[in-house]
């Protein structure tokens, strides 16, 4: 069994910033990739940043040069450090990770998410 749990939201002001975490664990043999994504109420969920396991990034327009992913040193950690917040950054985010297993895969998996809400 494979899971994903993240942690760091919290309430920050408008240009504040916040770090969320997100850790594997389970029999992993490795993790092709890993990325953030998020959900605000009444909106699809969508792609904030994702990583490669040869370290290649992909953000969303609406958080170039806002935001950084960046994997641990252990690869089974993904970090999101998130500068300059802005009230639509309020979201669900969630974490999701492209896993091979000792046997098979668990592709798409998700964590149970963690809230952001940026708020003055």
């Amino acid at each position: 069994q494979v899971q994903l749990v993240e942690s760091g939201g919290g309430l920050v002001q408008p240009g504040g910033s916040l770090r969320l975490s997100c850790a594997a664990s389970g029999s992993i043999f490795m993790i092709y990739g890993m990325g953030w994504y998020r959900q605000a109420p009444g909106k699809q969920r969508e792609l904030v940043a994702s990583t490669t396991s040869g370290s290649n990034t992909n953000y969303a327009e609406s958080v170039k040069g806002r935001f950084t992913i960046s994997r641990g040193n252990a690869k089974n950690t993904v970090y999101l450090q998130m500068n300059s917040l802005k009230a639509e950054d309020t979201a669900i985010y969630y974490c999701k990770a492209d896993i091979r297993l000792p046997v098979g895969t668990a592709l798409g998996t998700w964590g149970q998410g963690t809230q952001v809400t940026v708020s003055s």
